[in-house]
């Protein structure tokens, strides 16, 4: 299961309460608004985890393709410069 900080944690079942108080008929109590939170950290964490982790590798590797543009020497590339230099 994924762990949230303790203030983060404590916001997240503010939060649910907040939701419950706002759009539901009923407000829900903070034991049953933990119990919910962990229910979602449990049963969804992952998927949003996982997708997180999927969208950071998409950026790595687009920056790991950019790379090879943004450090490449050209090779064997004295004389070409020496001929250029020469015709002027």
């Amino acid at each position: 299961m994924i762990e949230l900080p303790k203030d983060a944690r404590q916001q997240a079942v503010a939060s649910i309460e907040r939701y419950f108080r706002e759009h539901m008929d009923e407000p829900i109590g903070n034991i049953a608004a933990a119990g919910l939170l962990n229910f979602f950290l449990e049963e969804i964490g992952p998927s949003v985890y996982n997708r997180a982790v999927s969208d950071v590798q998409e950026r790595l590797h687009a920056r790991l393709d950019e790379l090879d543009i943004e450090v490449h020497e050209e090779e064997f590339d004295y004389w070409r410069k020496f001929d250029k230099a020469k015709r002027r």
